[in-house]
């Protein structure tokens, strides 16, 4: 049984959250951790949910990152399952794996600034050329060739 302390899967989602938001805004966690008064290794350890991050530091990081406190909990009900762990691990580590390219930051910055259209355009292109045809979250199956 996990301790009461130990952060769990909401941590960690809020942690991702806070992440993909001070990228939006193109933020270091240097300059985050300034605006905190701690270190960047602790802002490192409040986005990969090592250590939790409590109701008065998150107003503080949603003041720093110019965003409600709501946006650190939006879609958690819907991507945590009934014990509380994240429902799809695979879908946290691609999404992780997509923040560390330089690329992936800069397509997200323009992905976020799109209409609706445009990006059921682009995800419909990404699609067509990667020859996946499921749902843009998931691997499409492996096909045998005919």
């Amino acid at each position: 049984m996990m301790s009461p302390k130990a952060p769990g899967a909401l941590d960690r989602y809020v942690g991702t959250r806070m992440r993909v938001r001070r990228l939006e805004v193109g933020m270091s966690q240097e300059k985050l951790g300034e605006f905190l008064g701690i270190t960047f290794q602790q802002v490192q350890k409040y986005e990969k949910g090592t250590n939790r991050v409590s109701i008065s530091r998150l107003h503080q990081i949603a003041q720093a990152l110019e965003t409600p406190i709501s946006y650190f909990y939006e879609g958690a009900a819907d991507g945590l399952d009934a014990e509380g762990g994240l429902g799809d691990p695979e879908l946290a580590g691609v999404a992780s794996d997509f923040l560390k390219l330089g690329d992936g930051r800069a397509l997200m910055r323009s992905f976020v600034g799109m209409t609706t259209a445009q990006r059921r355009q682009v995800i419909e292109f990404v699609r067509q050329i990667t020859g996946d045809v499921g749902s843009p979250a998931r691997k499409a199956p492996s096909r045998k060739p005919s």
